[in-house]
């Protein structure tokens, strides 16, 4: 007699995709996936949210134990989706949040055969053609960017942070040779700019630098590190006998799409090594995981403009290009294809120059002793991760297919002539006024004043004379009061979900300057979607103006 275990095996069974072909097991499998889109898909409305967005309690989670029985597939299928209620879609036209993308139905697909199969990317017998996909992706992305794609090589991480985290990495093994074994023992400084992403306060503390070891460089205003105060700042760190493990070049704030200039740092970087006879040469890692997508315009003829973008469009790229193209001087970049990819979480590859770079992270294969006795490819020894996901890559190279070069060309384009045209509406108002006008990518952040104020000078008034330090403050909550009625307005249907940023920048007395924030990046977005965005903004200022 079997035990009693087999039978509730039996049904748990049941609950894999087989293992062996079975087509009415296939047929159950698909119609399960089927019947969760469907009710997913019965969330959707004019909102550019699934179904309801009620408050969250914490405290009932926080009692969760785990059943002592098991449930169905539809049982538990039924309970998943309740919890994409609330939650966004960023493919719709009445969302311009933040620099989050919709997925492609092609990246979805890669997502799922690599969650079906569970590829580890750590060594090519537990990925095997993924883990060719994986060198693709690093030649086909290398190669776009301007890199020698038979030098160059990388590995698909865990977000942007972990880019940025191995181009430090790998600087702080050049300017410390053996750190790796041997810790830190001198001081080391990192660079980067006011408006680079926070993730280089975690990563300075993760890897033991220290926050304080960072060396904050202020922007200008179009966002971009202020190169004689980098030039300052460097020179004195390499005078007083610190070390730099590296210069991170921001090609895209998060903010403002703010572009470093990555050639005058690269010449600096070069400058110092002989001016300084220094025995190593400080990293420069180019933060592009937002500015990536923009090389593909590197060969677009802007003055024939075969796919027919508005002048002003082709301004924009032009610009943004001419930043973009100097990608291929910087020794590692960061890519992620989660943001203008178009792929799900997580997409995020990390680039270098030269291949050889990662061996300097490379342990031996002595304290591994259960990997690695065969195969070709085994970036595990030198990997951060140990387990790495095939979903990123998969999706990356769906989508690299799926839209070619001309393709993202078009979109990018797109969302750019959108954000042209919202910064055009909001010009055209005597009340509202664009902040990042000089920057050229999909983000457009704006502020909005009262009746009385003059918007034509306020802006310098403020961020420059600190007699205006009250009215800056003021008008940051009158900003934040703004906000509310329009987030208000979008999330009931009635307008487009925005977002707000709580410091854009610092003004030069040090308070920080509160902005409206459109990121473009659904390809659904129009010009109706971006006028109304104008049009919920004057609303809230009356019903501001009315107490």
């Amino acid at each position: 007699m079997a035990a009693p275990y087999r039978s509730v095996l039996d049904q748990i069974r049941l609950a894999f995709p087989q293992p062996v072909s079975n087509r009415v097991h296939d047929s159950y499998f698909v119609h399960s996936i089927m019947r969760a889109i469907d009710a997913v898909d019965a969330l959707k409305s004019e909102r550019p949210i699934l179904g309801e967005r009620t408050p969250l309690d914490y405290e009932t989670a926080r009692r969760a134990s785990i059943p002592d029985t098991g449930s169905s597939v539809e049982d538990v299928t039924a309970d998943l989706v309740r919890y994409c209620e609330g939650l966004t879609l960023w493919g719709h036209p009445r969302t311009q949040q933040n620099v989050v993308a919709p997925a492609t139905i092609s990246s979805l697909i890669g997502v799922l055969l690599s969650s079906m199969y569970n590829p580890n990317l750590a060594w090519d017998e537990y990925s095997h053609r993924v883990a060719l996909a994986e060198v693709e992706m690093v030649a086909m992305t290398a190669r776009l960017i301007g890199y020698v794609p038979e030098r160059a090589s990388g590995v698909f991480t865990f977000g942007g942070t972990g880019t940025t985290f191995y181009g430090i990495k790998v600087g702080l093994e050049k300017a410390l040779p053996g750190s790796m074994e041997e810790g830190i023992r001198e001081d080391v400084v990192v660079f980067a700019s006011d408006c680079s992403h926070y993730c280089r306060y975690n990563i300075a503390g993760w890897l033991g630098l220290g926050s304080k070891s960072l060396i904050t460089i202020p922007t200008d205003l179009r966002n971009s590190m202020d190169m004689a105060r980098l030039r300052e700042h460097a020179v004195a760190a390499v005078k007083s006998g610190k070390k730099i493990a590296a210069f991170i070049a921001t090609m895209g704030t998060t903010d403002a799409f703010g572009l470093d200039d990555l050639k005058a740092i690269v010449a600096l970087r070069d400058e110092l090594v002989i001016t300084f006879d220094l025995p190593y040469s400080p990293h420069v890692h180019a933060d592009a995981v937002i500015g990536w997508a923009w090389s593909v315009f590197n060969d677009y003829n802007f003055e024939d403009n075969p796919l027919g973008f508005r002048p002003k469009t082709i301004r924009a790229l032009a610009g943004a290009g001419q930043q973009i193209r100097h990608l291929s001087l910087a020794d590692s970049v960061g890519v992620d294809f989660h943001k203008p990819g178009f792929t799900p979480y997580i997409s995020s590859l990390v680039l270098f120059k030269d291949g050889d770079d990662l061996t300097l992270l490379k342990r031996p294969q002595e304290q591994m002793p259960y990997l690695y006795q065969f195969g070709e490819h085994r970036p595990g020894m030198y990997t951060m991760e140990t387990s790495r996901s095939g979903t990123g890559v998969l999706a990356a190279l769906a989508n690299m297919k799926l839209f070619g070069k001309e393709g993202l060309q078009v979109i990018l384009g797109h969302i750019v002539e959108m954000a042209e045209l919202l910064s055009e509406n909001l010009q055209g108002h005597a009340c509202t006024t664009v902040l990042n006008r000089e920057n050229f990518g999909a983000v457009t952040l704006f502020r909005a004043y009262p009746s009385e104020i003059d918007t034509f000078q306020i802006n310098e008034q403020e961020m420059k004379d600190p007699a205006y330090r009250e009215s800056l403050l003021r008008h940051n909550d009158y900003n934040r009061t703004v906000y509310d009625y329009v987030h208000a307005e979008g999330m009931a249907g009635r307008g487009v979900v925005i977002s707000i940023t709580d410091c854009y920048r610092q003004t030069v007395y040090g308070e920080p300057v509160v902005a409206l924030k459109s990121f473009i990046l659904s390809p659904f977005v129009d010009e109706e979607n971006v006028q109304m965005v104008v049009q919920k903004v004057l609303e809230a200022r009356e019903m501001v103006s009315k107490g």
